[in-house]
């Protein structure tokens, strides 16, 4: 089988990761997995143009349905020579919904944005997936489009760590979320130590920060983390950020606000597992037994008494290196490359 991603790439956020593992499973699997465009620059995917030989096209979308490379004759080129049947859309930000706000967070600014994206999606196919178990709208399907890889996996030693916390990720309305952990430390800052955020703005505002944009997309608060010494490092690419994430004794799992309400999963929820660190789940308890299954419960971050948790990760670590074990032996089985490719053959089927 030969499929063709259409994708805005980005390699230092988003689904990067996802991309470049699905090509290399699937020709592990004897199928081949391409992007759609021509860069004009090394790049670490391979990339065509030709969509002739192509047995199906996946339209991933996050926060656009353009073209990265292309324009609207080669929209035309893709969609007059795939059949309908054959494409796929997956919808990775939630946005194909009507529009909502939640906790300062939105999917679209307004009901007109949302029925364009409606559109536009309905226009290329009639299968339209989202990484949730619990679709809002009815014609919609699961599909855990972002995966779990065992060869990412760093192997599991607690000890002698260089930072008691890190977390790696931009700041894309996920100030509130990341604020309520640092607060949930601060009884027990000095068990905890070296403190370490990785990442667009944080410190700053981020490229994207513009005036146009509700100002929870970039707010963050620098004085305090100044005042909690908390170290912000810049932003890394995606085959970088496991190995950031081993470098704490614990990761917190953090989505904006919107992922929350929309149980939408990210990369980060099946790339923390594999780092040689703690995975804190940051969400509710269904949400966190429907995805990880009753290992995963044991890692969520009560919202009464958080500092008791916190502590525990640190008195009790091979306690939790087994409970991460455990953990990763159901990801493996669950959210593998291997399985998503082998339900995407079978979606494309029906």
């Amino acid at each position: 089988m030969r499929l063709i991603f259409i994708h805005h790439v980005l390699e230092d956020r988003g689904s990067a990761q996802d991309m470049f593992r699905y090509a290399r499973v699937a020709q592990s699997m004897g199928h081949e997995v391409v992007l759609f465009g021509s860069p004009g620059r090394p790049s670490a995917f391979q990339y065509t143009t030709d969509v002739s030989s192509q047995d199906a096209a996946i339209f991933i979308f996050e926060f656009t349905t353009e073209l990265q490379y292309g324009d609207l004759l080669a929209w035309t080129r893709l969609l007059s020579r795939i059949p309908r049947s054959r494409r796929v859309v997956i919808d990775c930000d939630g946005k194909y919904n009507d529009a909502i706000q939640v906790t300062g967070d939105i999917n679209h600014a307004s009901a007109d944005l949302s029925r364009q994206w409606l559109e536009i999606c309905d226009s290329i196919s009639d299968t339209i997936l989202q990484p949730t178990y619990h679709p809002l709208r009815p014609n919609v399907r699961s599909f855990f489009f972002h995966g779990y890889d065992p060869s990412w996996e760093v192997p599991l030693d607690f000890d002698r760590k260089e930072f008691g916390m890190v977390y790696v990720g931009n700041n894309w309305f996920r100030w509130r979320n990341l604020c309520r952990v640092l607060r949930m430390l601060e009884p027990v800052l000095q068990r905890v130590g070296r403190i370490a955020i990785v990442g667009n703005g944080w410190d700053r505002p981020a490229p994207w920060a513009k005036p146009i944009l509700p100002k929870d997309a970039y707010y963050t608060d620098p004085e305090y983390l100044l005042r909690l010494g908390v170290e912000v490092l810049p932003p890394i690419r995606f085959e970088e950020v496991i190995g950031w994430m081993s470098r704490g004794l614990f990761s917190p799992v953090i989505y904006r606000p919107l992922f929350d309400h929309l149980n939408l999963v990210t990369c980060r929820s099946f790339e923390t597992p594999a780092a040689n660190t703690i995975p804190l789940l940051c969400q509710e308890q269904q949400f966190v037994s429907d995805v990880y299954g009753a290992a995963g419960l044991e890692l969520v971050l009560p919202l009464e008494r958080p500092e008791d948790k916190i502590t525990d990760l640190f008195e009790r670590p091979q306690h939790y290196l087994e409970v991460v074990r455990e953990l990763r032996h159901l990801l493996n089985e669950r959210y593998s490359y291997a399985a998503r490719i082998r339900e995407l053959a079978e979606i494309i089927g029906d």
